[in-house]
């Protein structure tokens, strides 16, 4: 299994649904092997071997990395465009001279490698040389089955198929037009069409995301298939309740501060509700391409002290938010999935989720608007602030319908996939 980040070091929710399919997998007798670009050592290894690729060293003399590097065709990217990444982590690419790119070519093409792991300048130097680790893995470990999260393994994925013949499957949490909208990067959309199209089967988030690949990528449907996320149970540390330092209600929003993620939306809602109600709080957990524009924009409509910037929250962090918060808030342009809600209603808050959304499809006590429809959030806002009775049916329904959300059902079906492939 190929991924490029895997908890307690995430970006995001790529690294959490990996660790949880992971586990799922585990309670089906599945050994994973999980290759992640640079390994910190504390990962936890009880559902899956963690391979760190910048321990593997690469003779350039074997011909499988010779044949395999004439496919690959280097890339550049602009910042704007690499998923999860922040202004501070990024400097922009400018046009490389000849002896430079000469440079980063013998650099990919050492014996060894150290990769950063990060959505920074030198993505697609790591991307192509992760495929190149994925051949030798590929020549040396035993395994029955390759599959690859996200399209910056994809090249990885590919690589191993070729050289041990093995079934690839790759998953697909996010398209291009999910990180981008109709202003999509061309580069990373050929991964991502390659990617399919050199797949025995394509495993979707949503069905949402399953048509998006059908129509977009000219997938067949035969080939498609959709296994939605889920949402690891609550343990004892996670019920513990957090003293609160302020007397009015807090709305969340905890994700990438990015177009994806609507959080423009968000302020804007944030400014109706407070013209109806002063007793609330806004937060906004996150970090990305659009946070220096939201503090702006809150900025400008006068609601600074109401609206409250943490930065990016993981692990016990997420936990406090939500056990301190009286609504979640995801109003996504267009999200593949979202398991942020799951997380929300595990630790008992009510949501409201963008019906542009996965998790959608598989939520029946959640609130669901339209992203745009700045109203009728804010109604819906007030209502849950207003009415404890809403916001305890909210509750009450909720913890018990995401409980049933379980990886372990998750990696029963992503099994069967691998099984029907095996035996086929």
């Amino acid at each position: 299994m190929f991924g490029w980040e895997f908890p307690p070091h995430i970006t995001g929710g790529l690294g959490t649904a990996c660790a949880g399919l992971t586990k799922g997998l585990l309670k089906h007798d599945v050994e994973v092997l999980f290759v992640v670009p640079k390994a910190y050592g504390d990962e936890n290894q009880e559902s899956a071997n963690i391979i760190n690729a910048s321990d593997v060293r690469i003779d350039i003399q074997n011909k499988i990395y010779q044949e395999y590097w004439k496919q690959i065709t280097f890339l550049q990217i602009g910042s704007n465009l690499i998923p999860y990444v922040t202004p501070e982590e990024f400097e922009k690419l400018s046009k490389k001279t000849q002896k430079e790119r000469d440079e980063e070519i013998n650099s990919i093409f050492s014996s060894s490698f150290q990769f950063s792991g990060r959505y920074g300048k030198d993505l697609m130097a790591e991307v192509s040389r992760y495929a190149l680790v994925a051949a030798d893995l590929a020549s040396n470990q035993q395994f029955d089955i390759i599959h690859a999260h996200d399209w910056l393994t994809y090249p990885a994925g590919v690589a191993a198929k070729k050289v041990s013949g093995k079934p690839l499957i790759v998953h697909v949490h996010a398209t291009e037009f999910d990180r981008s909208g109709e202003n999509i990067n061309q580069n990373v959309y050929d991964i991502e069409r390659k990617g399919m199209e050199a797949a025995d089967k394509v495993i979707t988030v949503s069905n949402l995301t399953r048509q998006i690949v059908i129509d977009r990528y000219g997938i067949s449907p035969d080939k498609v298939v959709t296994v939605h996320n889920a949402v690891e149970p609550v343990d004892e540390q996670q019920n513990i309740e957090y003293k609160r330092h302020v007397k009015e209600k807090i709305v969340t929003f905890l994700g990438r501060v990015t177009f994806q993620k609507g959080p423009d939306y968000f302020v804007e809602v944030a400014n109706k509700v407070l013209q109806k109600d002063k007793n609330v709080r806004f937060v906004m957990a996150g970090s990305g391409d659009m946070l220096n524009r939201m503090v702006k924009r809150v900025a400008q409509l006068k609601i600074s002290s109401k609206f409250h910037f943490t930065g990016f929250l993981k692990g016990e962090e997420v936990n406090r938010m939500f056990a301190l918060s009286d609504v979640y808030v995801m109003p996504s342009v267009s999200e593949p999935f979202g398991i942020s809600p799951l997380e929300a209603m595990r630790s008992n808050v009510p949501v409201i989720i963008s019906k542009q959304s996965g998790v959608s499809e598989v939520l029946h006590h959640a609130i669901k608007v339209d992203f745009w429809d700045i109203d009728a959030i804010a109604d819906t806002i007030y209502g849950l602030l207003k009415y404890g009775a809403l916001s305890r049916t909210f509750t009450k329904y909720g913890k018990h319908e995401v409980n049933s959300l379980k990886w372990e059902n998750a990696g029963f079906k992503v099994k069967e996939i691998y099984s029907s492939l095996i035996n086929k």
